[in-house]
């Protein structure tokens, strides 16, 4: 029992790192989203240096709200995967309880009629 419970730890944990974000020290980050654009710099050398750097800003914008949606929905799939596989690991261990204790009750009624 304990051997299958520890398989199906491994297998989840195997799952969900294959398909989803990475933790490390208690941080989470995507895994399939790439890396976090660097935020510009306001330059104020001289008005087209300025310009330049607002232009900068707002193609960085546009890149950190679409790696922004895609760390909302990867998070969200994570957040699924981790809650589903958590109440199928639940549900089979509540089988194997009641399967236990039936065939246990089943055994004693059996020894009581001896």
């Amino acid at each position: 029992m304990i051997k299958q419970l520890f398989f199906a730890a491994a297998m989840m944990l195997t799952t969900v790192s294959a398909t989803a974000g990475t933790i490390t020290n208690g941080t989470w980050l995507p895994s399939g989203c790439g890396t976090e654009p660097v935020v510009p710099v306001i330059e104020l050398d001289n008005v087209d240096v300025y310009n330049q750097s607002v232009k900068a800003i707002n193609d960085w914008q546009q890149k950190a709200n679409a790696y922004n949606g895609c760390l909302i929905k990867e998070a969200n799939a994570d957040n699924a995967l981790i809650a589903n596989s958590a109440n199928d690991e639940q549900a089979r261990l509540k089988a194997a309880i009641e399967k236990i204790q039936a065939e246990t009750a089943a055994a004693k009624a059996k020894l009581d009629k001896k």
